[in-house]
């Protein structure tokens, strides 16, 4: 009898633990939200969109801008309070990882996917070879 208490001890402690560990996960995960899910939710979360160009500003130590979602067309402001990565001016798209505070997304981080160095030159022939720069 004693074994058979200890079997279900042990169950019950492992499922406690998953439990635990489970909550614990998707409480420190920061998802993909929309622009609209961003302004209503209150915890850290990733919007990404596409810069929109000559709205950068660096100023008080915050780089300041602006992202477009591609499926709605909707704007946000971001502020950013760090060094500007480099060629920013030239991204593609924007991830920003922060907060929605007032009426800006208050970013932590920053990812930025900007173009390829690496562009095709269509020869004469037809076929496209790699060229750097």
């Amino acid at each position: 009898m004693k074994r058979k208490s200890l079997y279900l001890l042990g169950v019950v402690l492992l499922l406690a633990f998953a439990g635990f560990a489970f909550t614990s996960f998707k409480q420190t995960m920061t998802p993909y939200v929309s622009f609209h899910e961003a302004k209503a939710l209150n915890r850290t979360l990733q919007v990404a969109g596409s810069l929109v160009k000559k709205s950068s500003s660096y100023h008080d130590g915050a780089l300041f801008f602006a992202i477009r979602e591609p499926s709605t067309g909707q704007v946000m402001q971001v502020r950013y309070k760090g060094l500007k990565p480099a060629n920013f001016e030239d991204a593609l798209s924007v991830v920003a990882i922060g907060r929605y505070a007032g009426d800006q997304l208050e970013a932590e981080k920053l990812l930025v996917k900007c173009p390829s160095k690496y562009q095709g030159v269509k020869q004469a022939d037809g076929t496209t070879m790699k060229q750097y720069g």
